[in-house]
């Protein structure tokens, strides 16, 4: 039963964050079209420390009330989780306002420390203004997202996952709305037009808490009622709250913000390194292909990690909590499996039609750079998908301090190599210390995993072995329909012949995997009996 909860937490997670995130890739492409590559580049110097500061203005305070609530309510006690999500959510708002702070006066620095100042084209100033426009989200986010922390202690995923994909849509159609108005009405700046998109991210945050109260109103009566029916109560004093919640939170941060800190280090290097080999013409367009463009399609695989290890962890939690180490070998398993079933497949056939992928969704211009950037790039979901679930995992086994040490020690990877590896490879030389420092925090959280339970891993490679297999079956398939349809058609022809190419591809190999995977069992292995559905589409019976 435990194992189905995740399943089914899993999958509803999966399907709203797979929605903000499939929207988050579609709305760049008409956001592209109108703000062009140097829009872009400017739009992620705002949201990579705006990024950070959540993370750290939460200071993983959401995901620590999960874990928080989900061991209290196990042991019968709702009133003591109750408390804490009182008094942490007043600690959101406080820690929310001073992280806007920060922001808000902090731009001009921080704008200074990304632009160099011979550096050509966006200006200081500029990213400053942009900067200034998303801080006004962090007054909002904080408070908001321990209310789906709160929700999430009950394994009930249906609070965040409905905010989550009402935040983005509002986000988007304001964003979208703003940014046409500005430049195609108005005749404004690319540079006011950025502006507004940034301040959209306070726009979908409002939507966002509007939908949250709705479900607390509506669940608060049951809620009251376990308070009032339980027999348990540890009755500890809030000194003593707030002492075990911090001891959960702190490494949670680092696991928010690891991806925001790889892309922060870019933003600082990058167009100085490209500068030192005389590439500064291609920087601002190279760099918003990793950090934005590129990044939008390469972070759609991710998407089942983020369901998986928000989904995962108040049970791991659970089992690890009643002793049940069998159950948590079985859930750290499915986790993990899950993770290699449905991302390496999906990032092979992304680096075979890297450019096909581009063109169909941005268009051409530099279309063989950043086509290669993308081919390049999409080997790291694995490795985030990884970090993410494994991170969870070391959560739901007290061994979350370990983080700190996983995170850091990537950091530095990429911080040593960064420069070294653009100077010796170009643009794609900070995709390469990227893959290289987060494989290095997955290879620790994985030992530290091992170390802590004993945990087999024997299962997971032996069935990491049949995907890598069938997974190499899918991408000969996929190469084979790019290889005979570019006797007739390719990307270069113009983007309908792009997106045709895409289409195909994708739908021979997905068929093909998924055909090999369902005949094999390994679906209903991995993903337990519900696959099962599958059967009425095949018109096959047990």
């Amino acid at each position: 039963m435990a194992v189905n909860n995740i399943v089914r937490g899993t999958m509803l997670l999966t399907a709203a964050t797979f929605i903000s995130k499939f929207l988050g890739m579609i709305y760049v492409i008409p956001f592209n079209e109108i703000v062009g590559a140097e829009g872009g580049a400017l739009y992620q110097y705002a949201y990579i420390p705006y990024n950070i500061l959540i993370s750290i203005s939460t200071v993983g305070v959401p995901l620590a009330v999960s874990k928080f609530v989900s061991k209290y309510n196990s042991l019968g006690d709702y009133q003591t989780g109750r408390k804490m999500f009182k008094a942490g959510f007043s600690l959101m708002a406080i820690t929310g306002f001073i992280a806007f702070l920060i922001m808000f006066l902090g731009a001009g620095i921080l704008a200074n420390i990304y632009i160099p100042d011979d550096s050509e084209g966006i200006a200081a100033a500029d990213v400053a203004m942009v900067i200034r426009m998303v801080s006004f989200a962090l007054l909002v986010i904080p408070a908001m997202s321990i209310v789906r922390g709160f929700f999430q202690g009950y394994e009930s995923m249906g609070p965040t996952a409905v905010s989550q994909v009402v935040e983005q849509i509002v986000r988007i159609i304001f964003l979208l709305v703003a940014v046409y108005l500005v430049i195609d009405v108005f005749g404004g700046t690319t540079r006011l037009a950025v502006g507004f998109a940034t301040f959209a991210a306070f726009v979908g945050a409002i939507a966002s808490c509007l939908v949250l109260w709705m479900f607390w109103r509506k669940r608060k009566r049951h809620l009251d009622r376990q308070v009032q029916q339980q027999v348990e109560s540890y009755n500890l004093p809030m000194s003593s709250l707030f002492k075990e919640l911090f001891r959960y939170a702190g490494p949670f941060v680092l696991v928010g913000i690891a991806t925001p800190l790889y892309q922060f280090v870019d933003s600082v290097t990058f167009k100085r390194g490209m500068a030192a080999i005389g590439q500064s013409d291609i920087a601002d367009v190279a760099l918003s292909n990793i950090n934005l463009y590129g990044h939008k399609l390469v972070i759609i695989p991710v998407t089942l990690a983020t369901g998986m290890s928000l989904a995962a962890l108040p049970a791991i939690t659970k089992s690890f909590t009643e002793k049940n180490r069998q159950r948590m070998y079985q859930q750290i398993n499915q986790s993990l499996q899950t993770i290699m079933l449905l991302i390496l497949p999906s990032i092979v056939g992304l680096s075979i039609l890297s450019n096909e992928a581009y063109q169909s969704f941005y268009g051409t211009f530099e279309i063989d750079l950043n086509g290669s950037l993308l081919g390049w790039y999409a080997p790291v979901a694995l490795a985030f998908g990884f970090f993410t679930v494994s991170s969870s995992i070391l959560q739901g086994i007290n061994q979350q301090r370990f983080a700190v040490i996983s995170l850091t020690a990537g950091l530095m990877v990429k911080v040593f190599l960064n420069l070294p590896f653009i100077h010796t490879f170009g643009a794609k030389g900070a995709v390469i210390a990227t893959m290289l420092a987060v494989v290095t925090a997955v290879l620790l959280n994985l030992w530290r995993v091992k170390q802590a339970v004993a945990f087999p891993f024997k299962q997971f490679i032996k069935r990491s072995i049949l995907i890598a297999i069938f997974t190499t079956i899918m991408g000969t398939t996929v190469w084979l329909v790019k290889w005979v349809l570019g006797f007739s058609i390719s990307y270069q022809d113009g983007r309908a012949e792009g997106v045709l190419v895409l289409i195909l591809g994708v739908i021979a190999g997905a068929m093909v995997y998924l055909w090999l995977c369902y005949e094999s069992t390994l679906l209903e292995r991995v993903l337990g009996s519900r696959v099962r559905v599958i059967d009425k589409f095949l018109k096959r019976k047990y």
